[in-house]
């Protein structure tokens, strides 16, 4: 069995389950892709799909089965996954299922240093409910159409979970807005006293842009 990775790319993982189910090229990969909302969870580019199946082709996980013309349309090139690629496939499958990994995303950084502006700027900066209000109802449309459109729920579970976890982190930031507007939130004392004792020369700029001089 691989022990490391031979090609990391998620979108080559989305390739191999496509393959693990039967043979296609690269055109019918993306029509499956999109029509099971994959395009949703994975980033989906013909350029990086061309260049994925490539460093697949290379590293002798799938292999070129035959090549096909469908009336005046282009030959097109049907790949299999070798049983090599098999294993890796399922491998790879089981660790991202049994093992998930910590992901290092850009608010949880921004939320790290959050003491570094003022409590009211910060309140107002992560006002982000607007925007995730806006991705939650998005993502709830998206899973109403395609379920109406008769897709099975198992080809919908990562959707699921990419709403479950907005939907939660939409009620977390409406609870932490609160309390810092509030005067609840722990620790609050100590940050108004960071800017206060320090006098902090950004603290009084709050979210409206560079003090002017004798304000």
């Amino acid at each position: 069995m691989v022990s490391k990775r031979k090609v990391s790319n998620p979108l080559a993982l989305a390739v191999m389950a496509l393959l693990y189910e039967r043979p296609m090229h690269p055109y019918e990969m993306v029509s499956t892709m999109r029509e099971r909302g994959k395009h949703e969870s994975v980033r989906l580019r013909y350029s990086s799909l061309y260049s994925v199946v490539a460093a697949l082709e290379r590293e002798a996980l799938i292999s070129s089965r035959e090549t096909v013309r469908e009336g005046r349309r282009p030959e097109r090139t049907v790949y299999e996954l070798t049983e090599e690629g098999r294993i890796e496939f399922l491998s790879w499958l089981r660790k991202l299922l049994s093992e998930p990994a910590k992901e290092y995303t850009q608010f949880l950084a921004g939320l790290s240093f959050l003491a570094a502006v003022p409590s009211a700027e910060a309140a107002e900066l992560l006002r982000r409910v607007r925007l995730l209000e806006g991705e939650v109802e998005k993502m709830r449309f998206r899973l109403d159409v395609v379920a109406e459109q008769g897709l099975p729920r198992l080809f919908l579970v990562e959707s699921e979970h990419e709403l479950i976890l907005r939907d939660a982190e939409l009620s977390w930031v409406r609870g932490l807005v609160r309390e810092i507007e509030d005067g609840t939130l722990g620790g609050l004392e100590q940050w108004e006293a960071l800017y206060s004792e320090h006098g902090m020369a950004d603290a009084g700029r709050g979210v409206g842009g560079p003090r002017k001089e004798g304000a």
